[in-house]
């Protein structure tokens, strides 16, 4: 009886393990599909839309695109050299990186309050979950422009830090020795700072800075349990978004092979998108619910967050 009353929803009201995690999230999916991977397909289909569209404009003012295949890598022909291939880089990947961005940010935000519900064995519809987001949506851009800048500033300074290094010997150490520093950098930086202010900005009343402190605080002294859960969640969902896009990647080969012009280009654009919808709809929200549980979980081992958890599902006072 004591056990059932520690679970009321998808997860024990208690310290998570890998095997609760993962089947909490899998659970929060299956249970509330269209408030997880409904969103999760619905903005990836919009950035494929306005991805598709601005490569037909471009390609109708005669920009230059040259089609590569997935597999192997050669090219074949191209269009008109107008543009060049600036036009191709932009509009195939800094749009779509920049609106897939974008989306999983909508995505991360309304997943947290699907999983603080499910977890009280609540059920969310999307219009709940987006309407719990309001008042933290223009915080939660703030956040992620912020994160970005940060990010963007450490690659910049080891980047720069290569020009201050003269020669080949020093170069080779440099690389030896800076090469796995900065990688343990961004691991830290990564977890500590990256991976867990947007639950705590959905689900808490604090800041965008406010957000960051609460993430750094919540994993002091729990960095390579976190770590090593994040790090097996990309590559479990890296593996299973390469399987489910095999089909559509062979898809655009046949594409390539066949259809001549924009319209060729535009249907391996097509394929490509419709790859990144089927692999979101499962990536995007089990990578943010896996992030949420753990913000969970470090909250109840830290800050006996399950109380509160039970009594947010009725089973004892608050």
């Amino acid at each position: 009886m004591l056990g059932a009353a520690h679970k009321p929803g998808a997860i024990p009201l208690r310290p998570l393990g890998l095997g609760d995690v993962y089947d909490g999230a899998f659970k929060i999916i299956r249970y509330n599909p269209k408030a997880t991977a409904g969103v999760a397909v619905l903005v990836t289909v919009v950035s494929t839309v306005l991805t598709l569209l601005t490569v037909a404009a471009l390609l109708a003012l005669g920009a230059t695109f040259t089609r590569s295949t997935a597999f192997s890598g050669s090219s074949g022909d191209s269009l008109t050299d107008t543009y060049g291939g600036t036009a191709q880089f932009l509009s195939t990947t800094v749009l779509p990186m920049l609106l897939q961005s974008l989306g999983t940010l909508v995505v991360s935000g309304t997943v947290a309050h699907v999983v603080l519900a499910a977890a009280t064995g609540r059920r969310m519809t999307i219009g709940q979950a987006w309407a719990a987001t309001q008042g933290r949506r223009w915080r939660l851009v703030g956040l992620t422009l912020l994160l970005g800048l940060l990010t963007v500033l450490l690659v910049g300074a080891y980047a720069a830090s290569w020009l201050l290094v003269d020669g080949l010997a020093a170069r080779v150490l440099y690389g030896l020795v800076g090469g796995p520093l900065f990688v343990g950098l961004m691991w830290w930086f990564w977890i500590r700072v990256y991976y867990l202010p947007v639950p705590a900005l959905m689900l808490e009343d604090v800041g965008v800075l406010g957000a960051i402190r609460r993430g750094h605080g919540l994993t002091r002294r729990a960095f390579w349990r976190t770590f090593g859960i994040a790090l097996l969640t990309i590559v479990v969902t890296g593996v299973a978004a390469s399987m489910l896009a095999v089909p559509f990647l062979i898809l655009g080969e046949v594409a390539a092979a066949f259809v001549d012009g924009s319209a060729g280009v535009l249907a391996v654009e097509a394929t490509t998108g419709l790859s990144t919808i089927v692999a979101s709809a499962f990536v995007t929200p089990f990578t943010a619910a896996v992030a949420t549980l753990q913000y969970v979980d470090l909250r109840m081992r830290k800050e006996a967050f399950d109380v509160e958890l039970l009594g947010m599902a009725g089973i004892v006072e608050r």
